[in-house]
């Protein structure tokens, strides 16, 4: 039985960040399915979950009667550490709730939670078609460092190439782009 979304969350409304649970999986495969043509299977994020990479929801943040764990997921992203680097494998925000900065602030987690790790440099791929991520990320300071041919599935069973991106992040979290 696949979730369904629950009802949007105000634009503004205060966040956090949680731990992503396989408990979540169900509202997680919902936000993935709607927001991708090839997203992720429920085995991508199992795999994930239990070779223990980085996955993260973003979720409003508690209310005097609210419950973390049923708060509605707004986004999320799975990274996966390496050594003194991370590799950000997916990153997606609910598709009523894209256009508020969200990614933005999952990226700066990320980025803060990696240079606690000692990690500091951020990896990624991206589609040449999502052009929105690519702004984002180059905005953020990622830079193109190469290409991986045919990485991503494409319509009627052709490939797509994805752009890799790199990030430096400084060592000094005061200095991290968005982390000041």
């Amino acid at each position: 039985m696949s979730a369904q979304l629950q009802p949007g969350v105000p634009a503004g409304t205060a966040t956090v960040m949680r731990a992503m649970a396989v408990a979540d999986l169900d509202t997680v495969l919902a936000i993935e399915n709607q927001a991708y043509a090839f997203p992720w299977t429920r085995g991508n994020f199992t795999d994930s979950l239990a070779a223990g990479y980085r996955a993260q929801m973003l979720v409003p943040a508690a209310s005097r009667r609210g419950d973390l764990v049923a708060r509605p997921c707004l986004g999320y992203y799975v990274a996966m550490p390496g050594f003194e680097e991370m590799h950000l494998l997916n990153i997606t925000v609910r598709s009523d709730h894209q256009g508020q900065g969200l990614a933005r602030q999952m990226l700066a987690e990320l980025a803060s939670s990696s240079l606690d790790q000692g990690r500091n440099t951020l990896w990624l791929e991206v589609r040449p078609s999502n052009e929105r991520a690519q702004r984002l990320y180059r905005q953020w300071g990622f830079l193109t460092v190469g290409m991986r041919r045919g990485y991503y599935p494409h319509d009627h069973g052709r490939r797509e190439d994805a752009i890799v991106m790199r990030l430096n992040l400084p060592r000094s979290q005061e200095a991290a782009h968005g982390l000041d």
